[in-house]
């Protein structure tokens, strides 16, 4: 940028600024500008030193120290001082119970704790008995101030510089409450640089410009009469950050809209639900080690609900002999106490199992995007609370080719070209699977999915298959953000919510 842009790109505030600075010839500080230039506040003069300096035409230099002075007047000796004075007339020892004699009941440990810290007194027991017995260093301090004493009496005089006091007793002063207040002051100074001086020697003037048209202007004509500043595209102007969702929120916005246009209806349900609904249901066996306590949070209070429910006898024949399956079932026996107990679940097919319950004549389509609990470390890719997506189909035309393309189509929507299935294995579905999307080059697994087994459909009625699929939420969201750590998600970073790209 030549000396003739940078004059048309100056404001009137910016021109007073260097022409006052040329004036002194020599640094000045904010107020002094202020005081000679014409300003009208003293924000204008740092509003335009920051631009000049930005520009390089000044050097904007700034210094800052602390102050220091008393928080309330400084009336009488502090509390450990009284203390000493009270031992020392009492022989330079006394027993523990005679300290609130020297100072009140309130001060009596700041008094303690001050004397051990300054060494001028010990704690001793003997004879049964707790005596305070001034040292050495306390005898010597009987008659002369310490160091934070001599501190507080300079500052009865009034605010003083940190350098002009003892910093370890300053140190000591501060983190004792209402004794001393501290202050910041900074100092600022403004020179001009060469590129400033020539502006300066280039005729520069204080022209006063219009860098808004208003409604006033246009509608009055106004607007050719006033000289209007230019717009420069390559002047610096801070970052806008406009209010934005957090991204796990723009990613379940686009994954129920995924859902609803392909018909599918959201259902929900508490997050404390009965083993019975949780793991029973679906043919879960009770000796399975997700029922553990290292896997799963029970709850304590209370600890179980009561299953009166006509089906509950239908699901122990489907685990003890497989009922009227032709399944052989488990071969173990059933507990009702077992699936009575409270849990928090460990995912959303409990709330399918029993919405399925609940309407098991007519065909479905439903899904799930809710939180669910599971006892895991947390680590760069584990939460003991995550989102679980889940879709469930049931149709008398459903059928394995008909999971895969759903499920297909959903990952092709959210961006996904490259998916794959390979064989997988959960206790409620046959056949079973795994879901696996290409990203930067890597098969990464998402899900897993199959069919209903009659172990689980038969007890409840329903008379058509069910497709049935769960997704991790987070894991998605982490592949379309970047992301390599899955904590990133949930910790407040405003940075991070800010430079989240909005699409």
């Amino acid at each position: 940028m030549n000396v003739s842009e940078i004059l048309e790109g100056l404001n009137a505030n910016e021109s007073r600024l260097l022409l006052a600075l040329a004036a002194q010839d020599q640094p000045m500080s904010p107020e002094e500008i202020f005081s000679t230039g014409g300003f009208e506040q003293l924000v204008e003069v740092m509003n335009a030193a920051s631009w000049l300096n930005a520009k390089g035409l000044v050097i904007l230099s700034e210094t800052s120290f602390k102050c220091y002075s008393l928080k309330k007047p400084f009336d009488e000796p502090l509390p450990e001082r009284r203390a000493l004075s009270y031992i020392l007339a009492h022989g330079g020892e006394i027993e523990m119970s005679e300290l609130s004699q020297a100072v009140d009941d309130s001060e009596t440990s700041i008094a303690l704790g001050w004397l051990r810290k300054k060494n001028l007194a010990s704690i001793n027991k003997a004879s049964g008995k707790t005596l305070i017995i001034l040292t050495e260093e306390g005898k010597a301090k009987a008659e002369t101030d310490t160091a934070d004493e001599i501190v507080l009496k300079t500052l009865a005089n009034g605010e003083i510089v940190e350098s002009e006091l003892d910093p370890k007793a300053v140190s000591q002063l501060k983190s004792r409450q209402d004794l001393i207040s501290e202050r910041v002051v900074t100092n600022r100074s403004l020179t001009l640089t060469d590129l400033g001086r020539e502006i300066v020697n280039s005729g520069l003037e204080v022209k006063e410009e219009v860098a808004q048209l208003t409604p006033e202007l246009i509608q009055s004509g106004k607007w050719k009469e006033v000289a209007i500043r230019k717009y420069d595209v390559r002047t610096f102007a801070p970052a806008i950050y406009p209010g934005k969702k957090h991204p796990l929120s723009r990613v379940a916005d686009e994954v129920r809209a995924i859902f609803t246009s392909m018909g599918f209806k959201e259902v929900d349900d508490q997050f404390v639900q009965s083993a019975f609904w949780n793991m029973d249901a679906l043919f879960t066996p009770q000796d399975h080690p997700a029922r553990d306590l290292q896997d799963t949070f029970y709850l304590a209070h209370p600890s179980s609900t009561t299953l009166e429910d006509a089906v509950v006898e239908k699901v122990k024949a489907v685990h003890e002999n497989g009922g009227s399956t032709g399944s052989t079932g488990w071969g173990t026996k059933w507990s009702k106490e077992e699936a009575e107990r409270l849990l928090l679940r460990t995912h959303t097919t409990s709330t399918s199992i029993r919405y399925l319950c609940q309407h098991p004549d007519e065909p479905v389509k439903m899904f799930s995007l809710s939180k669910v609990f599971r006892k895991e470390a947390i680590d760069a890719t584990h939460l003991p609370e995550f989102t679980q997506i889940e879709g469930i189909i049931m149709d008398k035309d459903a059928n394995f080719d008909m999971l895969c393309g759903v499920i297909k189509e959903f990952y092709r929507r959210m961006g996904f070209t490259d998916i794959r299935f390979r064989p997988g294995y959960f206790p409620y579905v046959e056949p079973s699977l795994e879901v696996e999307v290409k990203f930067r080059g890597r098969w990464m697994e998402l899900g897993g999915a199959g069919v209903f087994r009659p172990e689980v459909t038969e007890p409840f009625g329903l008379k058509h298959p069910v497709l049935a699929w769960g997704m991790g939420f987070e894991r998605l969201a982490m592949l379309r953000w970047n992301l390599k750590d899955l904590r990133d998600l949930y910790i407040s970073d405003v940075d991070m919510l800010r430079q989240n790209p909005i699409l």
